[in-house]
């Protein structure tokens, strides 16, 4: 049974959110383990075909490695990994994995056909936050009591400037990290249609 925190012995009580930091733990597991979705670095070939380069940390990842290998080649496999492996925070490269994954669908959908500069996945990610962060104003969401206020309510386990919150939200729903990611990349991708930019939750 989980408990409060603050609760020992006799009388303490079920906690009222037993699902706080599920998505927090599993990015972070699958960040430690460095698992990725199924075809990922096929995908991440097709947004590379399409761009200048992809740039992670300070590392890019050239459009060249895509005449020189195969979306399934083991070797192209290793390269993504070692732009992906210069980041420590397990949490903040499955974020960077899921802004990928959002940038190969605008490709596969034909909702870009090609990019004029490389691509900046972390400022993606942190579009995508900062984003969350106005809805959370305006909703009154739990980023209320740390990263939307100043001074903070209550202390926020932040990593790499990104609130706790945005860590674990599920990655689906109107208010899910995919959902965010996608009007980042509207609003940071110039080349995208102009009626994605108008993109909000309903």
């Amino acid at each position: 049974m989980t408990v409060k925190p603050d609760s020992a012995g006799e009388g303490s009580e079920p906690s009222e959110h037993p699902e706080r930091g599920q998505w927090a733990r599993r990015r972070q597991l699958d960040g430690a383990l460095n698992r990725v979705p199924v075809g990922f670095y096929s995908r991440v070939w097709g947004v590379l075909e399409r761009c200048p380069g992809i740039w992670i940390r300070g590392k890019c990842l050239p459009r060249g490695l895509t005449r020189e290998m195969t979306a399934g080649e083991f070797k192209f496999a290793l390269r993504v990994e070692e732009m992906l492996n210069k980041i420590p925070e397990p949490e903040y490269r499955q974020l960077l994995v899921e802004a990928l994954m959002v940038i190969s669908l605008t490709v596969e959908n034909d909702a870009v056909y090609t990019f004029r500069d490389p691509l900046d996945v972390e400022g993606i990610v942190q579009r995508a936050h900062g984003i969350f962060l106005e809805d959370q104003r305006q909703y009154v969401g739990n980023s209320m009591l740390c990263c939307c206020v100043s001074p903070p309510v209550r202390p926020c386990n932040t990593m790499v400037g990104i609130c706790e919150h945005f860590y674990d939200s599920a990655p689906s729903g109107c208010f899910g990290t995919m959902t965010y990611l996608v009007r980042a990349v509207a609003h940071m991708m110039h080349e995208l249609p102009a009626s994605l930019h108008e993109c909000v939750p309903s």
